[in-house]
């Protein structure tokens, strides 16, 4: 009896053992498994993180260049007008076609700030369009043409740098701390001077069209 007691404590041990051991096993194996879910977890959100940056980049890079490819190509029209070269208006529609479709889509995820930059610049640039077609109905060539390479180099070329520093800055890229005031200040002077602008515009619209 002594003996059989003796062994069924020992089985008993063991399997007692046995048992503990595998719940244990079992309890390591779900925490492991567990880790490994969690962080799986913040791979994926890292790597969507990263790929919402990473097309955020790619768009702010995009209308930045097809902004100062709109406004270079107004610019160019203008120089070659006063050269008496010809003009091929397919490369102005192609600038202000490709700016068209970045603004278009940059809407959908600009913030407010910069939201305001893109689209003062938008109207300035829209301005500078109206310049470059009126040209040939305006009554003093000389002044006009004074007139729309200081627009170019001066308010609009102003307004798309606005623009390419309030991109970097909303990436964290540029970080000025008086970029808000400068921002600010360059926005009511882009406004400002498109607005004298396109009223200088309309009146020679409506000279023109008293002439004929």
């Amino acid at each position: 009896m002594t003996t059989l007691a003796v062994a069924l404590i020992s089985v008993g041990g063991t399997l007692g053992g046995t048992l503990g051991g595998a719940v244990l096993s079992q309890r390591a194996s779900r925490t492991q498994a567990a880790e490994q879910n969690q962080r799986a977890d913040r791979e994926r959100e890292q790597e969507r993180t990263d790929q919402a940056l990473q097309s955020k980049r790619d768009l702010y890079a995009h209308l930045n260049t097809a902004a100062r490819a709109y406004r270079v190509a107004a610019r160019d029209a203008v120089r070659a007008a006063e050269r008496g070269e010809n003009v091929d208006p397919a490369v102005l529609e192609a600038a202000k076609s490709a700016w068209a479709d970045q603004y278009s889509q940059a809407q959908m995820v600009l913030g407010k700030d910069v939201l305001e930059v893109a689209s003062t610049l938008n109207r300035a640039l829209g301005v500078g369009y109206s310049v470059v077609k009126q040209l040939p109905i305006s009554p003093d060539s000389d002044g006009t043409y004074e007139r729309a390479k200081t627009w170019f180099s001066g308010p609009l070329s102003d307004g798309v740098y606005l623009l390419r520093v309030a991109l970097r800055h909303d990436l964290g890229v540029e970080v000025d701390p008086r970029f808000e005031e400068a921002r600010t200040q360059m926005l009511a002077a882009l406004d400002s001077s498109r607005k004298h602008l396109e009223g200088v515009l309309a009146a020679e619209r409506v000279q023109a069209s008293r002439s004929t």
